[in-house]
């Protein structure tokens, strides 16, 4: 099987753990909005590509059938990908990346982990050095109200927070009363992941 270059890979991921959730295959502009791609062309040209390689393939002239045909094992590491804040302003961690290793514990494609920075969600349990383990969110539309997300909020970074959708406006509410809530308008919003669990290390 030929490898696949990064951007491809992070596409095949997205896809199959989108089919593995929703037992169907995504739009383009779904494709293109979790990718970040304004245009339609590099998402069919990475599909293109995924199909040569043999890890998709669809029905021509039908919308979405794309189905998976290459079952990648489930991954045996995580890696963190950086620090987050869940508080107020903080000198981020610098040190290289890590790992955690689950060769036994199945996860979704694309699982990544986010350590925690502040004490804003320590009433869910959460606190400083924790690693957030999350998934990549394959429809934002549905992921519901009260749920832990990771959340970029348009000039402000990336924070913990307990997702609200109302309307056009977005609340990201912390679990912690010495924080007040994040209200924002929901185009200022992406969400980067769903929070999976928490690992905690004890020395």
């Amino acid at each position: 099987m030929e490898p696949l270059t990064v951007a491809q890979q992070e596409l095949y991921d997205w896809l199959a753990e989108y089919v593995r959730q929703y037992q169907h295959s995504p739009s383009i502009r779904q494709m293109m909005q979790a990718m970040n791609l304004k245009s339609p062309a590099p998402v069919q040209s990475r599909l293109e590509h995924l199909r040569a390689k043999g890890y998709i393939e669809w029905t021509e002239g039908k919308a979405r059938t794309i189905r998976i045909l290459q079952s990648q094992s489930p991954q045996q590491s995580i890696p963190v990908l950086g620090a987050i804040a869940a508080g107020g302003l903080v000198e981020p961690f610098t040190d290289a990346v890590e790992h955690l290793d689950f060769e036994k514990l199945f996860l979704p494609p694309a699982t990544f982990a986010l350590r925690v920075i502040g004490d804003s969600m320590i009433e869910d349990l959460i606190t400083e050095g924790d690693l957030a383990i999350m998934r990549p969110v394959a429809n934002p539309e549905q992921v519901k109200n009260g749920t832990i997300v990771a959340a970029r909020v348009d000039g402000h970074g990336t924070t913990l927070k307990r997702f609200y959708l109302r309307g056009d406006r977005v609340t990201l509410k912390p679990a912690n009363p010495k924080y007040k809530p994040i209200e924002i308008a929901a185009k200022q919003v992406q969400l980067q992941g769903v929070l999976l669990g928490v690992w905690r290390g004890y020395n």
